[in-house]
């Protein structure tokens, strides 16, 4: 919306009672002349989704898991809100007219969706990782073919989208994703190994759902976010680099080839890189803490440590090969996560699923929607069958 433009933004949140989705409604909540909401999705929590309906007024909302349709519909009677549930309609909510659709739902269930918000959307901010990981060049064909503008809202590639000049993208000399090194950074491998699920979920900067905080103990988070930005960013694979910065202060750097080096700094708050992707080209405020460099004082960094934190070998690998190997990673990593929360494996299992995965899965190039989830849901289920031999052999 443009200083001279007073239409309130059509909104469409995918996701919205997850953490990112949350905080968009926030704040859309305090900025109501800015935005109007389209639609709401949610995957299971029903309860949470009858409140932002009821709250938000959208034109639909739609739960994803069809046994929750009787709640919803009990939930929004007497409201204007049309309700669906299922992922047909999932899809479809995704596909309505909106300026602007938030694509949050977290996991390979998010690249459905998505597709037909690009397909049907001036603009989509793309908060789902596994659309690039598991069909980047796919998914950027289509955002190429439909003059979608790609808007990144985690908080890495924000900061290089904000500082990165595309029109002179052959003078980058490197991007430098940071990463925080999650609870675990200074952890052993044989203490990792007795690890529990309400540890690896202790972020020690940000505060995430329980799948991505795990990604992050095990920097699985960081590997996909050096295979999303092959995709967002014209910079081949062996300039992208990542850089341990416990502070989570700077969230990204730039490097070019005169010696500038780019960096976009910033409080560890997601409603940050949110707010940018709602606002722009323009900017919004944000009621979160703003940046005292000179109280934190000192900012530190260090490199990554690829034996304790085989997660980043893994993926560079998988990126560098290329095919199915990023969808095999998301996949395997999406069913070893869940099995790990449900106290089912042990921490170390996680990387030792996917790395045994990544082996038995073949290694097709898959170029439609059906042949990757069609590879998604084979990776899925040889993880199960390494995972329950593995419990056998216990």
């Amino acid at each position: 919306m443009t200083k001279e433009d007073t239409t309130p933004k059509r909104v469409t949140v995918l996701g919205s009672t997850g953490s990112v989705g949350i905080n968009t409604l926030d704040l859309i909540r305090q900025n109501p002349s800015r935005f109007r909401v389209v639609a709401l999705t949610a995957g299971s929590n029903v309860d949470a989704l009858i409140a932002q309906a009821l709250d938000l007024k959208p034109e639909i909302a739609v739960i994803a898991d069809p046994d929750c349709y009787g709640r919803l519909v009990e939930g929004l009677h007497g409201s204007d809100v049309v309700v669906a549930a299922g992922p047909e309609a999932l899809v479809e909510a995704a596909g309505l007219s909106a300026d602007l659709v938030m694509a949050a739902i977290v996991g390979a269930a998010g690249l459905a969706p998505t597709l037909a918000a690009v397909k049907n959307c001036q603009t989509v901010a793309l908060a789902n990782k596994e659309c690039l990981v598991c069909a980047g060049p796919m998914f950027m064909d289509t955002v190429k073919q439909c003059g979608t503008t790609l808007l990144p809202v985690d908080s890495e590639h924000s900061a290089i989208f904000q500082v990165f000049d595309a029109t002179l993208s052959n003078t980058v000399e490197r991007i430098i994703l940071t990463a925080s090194g999650g609870p675990f950074r200074e952890w052993t491998r044989d203490r990792m190994a007795t690890a529990t699920p309400a540890e690896a979920m202790a972020h020690p900067n940000w505060s995430m759902g329980a799948k991505i905080s795990v990604d992050s103990a095990t920097m699985m988070n960081k590997g996909f976010e050096l295979i999303e930005a092959r995709h967002l960013f014209p910079v081949a694979e062996d300039k992208i680099e990542i850089l341990v910065h416990p502070q989570s202060v700077v969230h990204s750097l730039v490097e070019y080839i005169d010696g500038s080096t780019l960096a976009q700094l910033g409080t560890p708050d997601m409603r940050t890189p949110i707010a940018y992707a709602l606002a722009w080209p323009d900017r919004m405020a944000v009621p979160s803490d703003k940046l005292n460099l000179a109280e934190i004082s000192s900012l530190t960094f260090e490199p990554p440590d690829f034996n304790r934190f085989p997660a980043l070998r893994l993926a560079r690998e998988a990126l560098q090969v290329g095919g199915a190997a990023p969808t095999i990673l998301n996949a395997s990593n999406e069913v070893a996560v869940a099995r790990f929360l449900a106290g089912e494996i042990g921490f170390l299992d996680i990387l030792g699923t996917v790395e045994d995965t990544l082996a038995q899965c073949r290694n097709d190039h898959p170029t439609t929607l059906d042949e990757v989830m069609a590879l998604d849901a084979e990776a899925r289920r040889l993880a199960q069958t390494w995972i329950a031999v593995g419990s056998a052999a216990e």
